[in-house]
């Protein structure tokens, strides 16, 4: 493995337009746009704010087209403007012509320190061709870390042997970004949504499971999986009364829409899994966080983005549920056209931000919005 790659940051400002925090409207600004700093595409966007309100907008960098596989890097820019200008792209991680991926970021916010959870194989071998077990040239987990906002991170360090078990093949962390449990006896504990495919009889034994850490990130460790298949790419939400609900992307094509489950043990176990039929969705990566919890004078808020279409990649939409992820009252689309991967993002003053792909993975673009602006309207299906 090669040492992490990192440019200096620079002092610069996105041509692509200007964000207004407390607009009434959605403005946007693309921050990755296909065939720039040497990257035929960009893919798979992740967010994160940090401890000091800056905002980390990771994805992949493929070098020579918009495959899956082969040379591929985790790169980012960032924003100390809550969005508003952009840095110029920074190298996460490159490893010479193999494919680093998959990023999926937390904030301890006990330490400030953001940690990166990511994936590896080898850029010669496929999805398909992806060995079962640790095979050094098969799917790999790695994480590394940022004590400093994420101007500079530590070279990634292995951990499959402690969160994959030797029957998996594939394997992804994310897309999207992880939790830290805010309440009850697992308070601090952070969590990390994630999906496997373990070999079965019929190819469709894609199940999704998280990892997690009790120690600030010195150890990270298997939680559960998915009690039923047909679902892999996920995203975790804690909710008011201290259960974990795990919302994941669907496979089975008799219902097209979202599937969830639901932990009460902090995501060490799974149950209850079914469809939840408002979450329309085509086979596609969605976002889900929470924007803000409940207190005596107002409702917890938790919001989710992804393309309301039941089998194409378009009309990205954000919704909002005012009753814990039960019913999804309130919705807008952000995007009409071609959209794809999106990945949210809590910022002040109920503001909320979207870094999503659009034409076609042409783009990657981070648009801002008030609350107020999704709960004017409801346009989605």
């Amino acid at each position: 493995m090669s040492r992490i790659s990192l440019f200096p940051l620079l002092s610069l400002t996105l041509a692509a337009g200007v964000l207004h925090g407390n607009s009434p409207s959605a403005e946007s600004v693309d921050v990755f746009e296909a065939g720039q700093d040497g990257y035929h595409t960009f893919r798979i966007p992740s967010i994160i704010r940090t401890a000091d309100g800056h905002l980390l907008a990771l994805c992949e960098g493929r070098k020579a087209g918009r495959s899956d596989t082969g040379d591929i890097d985790v790169v980012q820019r960032r924003s100390t403007d809550g969005g508003r200008s952009w840095g110029p792209l920074q190298v996460v991680w490159d490893d010479e012509a193999n494919t680093c991926g998959n990023p999926c970021p937390v904030v301890d916010q006990t330490t400030g320190t953001v940690w990166l959870l990511l994936t590896w194989n080898a850029g010669d071998i496929s999805e398909r061709e992806v060995a079962t077990g640790f095979g050094q040239d098969s799917r790999r987990v790695f994480v590394t870390n940022s004590t400093d906002g994420g101007e500079t991170w530590a070279a990634p360090r292995d951990i499959t042997v402690h969160t994959k078990a030797a029957t998996w093949s594939w394997y992804a962390t994310g897309p999207g970004a992880g939790i830290q449990i805010r309440h009850g006896v697992d308070a601090g504990r952070m969590v990390m949504p994630c999906d496997h495919k373990q070999p079965g009889r019929d190819g469709t034994d894609f199940y999704s499971h998280v990892i997690y850490s009790d120690d600030h990130g010195a150890h990270w460790q298997l939680g559960g999986r998915s009690p039923g298949a047909e679902v892999n790419e996920s995203e975790v939400v804690e909710l008011s009364d201290g259960r974990l609900l795990l919302n994941m992307r669907n496979y089975n094509r008799e219902q097209r829409s979202r599937q969830i489950c639901i932990s009460e043990d902090g995501g060490l176990s799974w149950h209850s899994q079914r469809h939840d039929p408002a979450l329309v969705s085509p086979t596609c990566q969605a976002s889900l966080r929470r924007l803000r919890w409940p207190t005596p004078d107002a409702p917890g808020v938790i919001v989710f983005a992804n393309p309301a279409s039941p089998k194409d990649r378009v009309r990205l939409t954000v919704r909002a549920s005012l009753d814990e992820a039960s019913s999804w009252r309130y919705s807008r689309v952000l995007v009409a056209g071609s959209a794809a991967y999106s990945c949210l993002v809590a910022l002040d003053n109920d503001d909320i931000g979207c870094l999503h792909e659009r034409d076609k993975y042409q783009r990657i673009t981070f648009a801002r919005f008030p609350l107020q602006w999704l709960m004017a309207e409801t346009n989605a299906e």
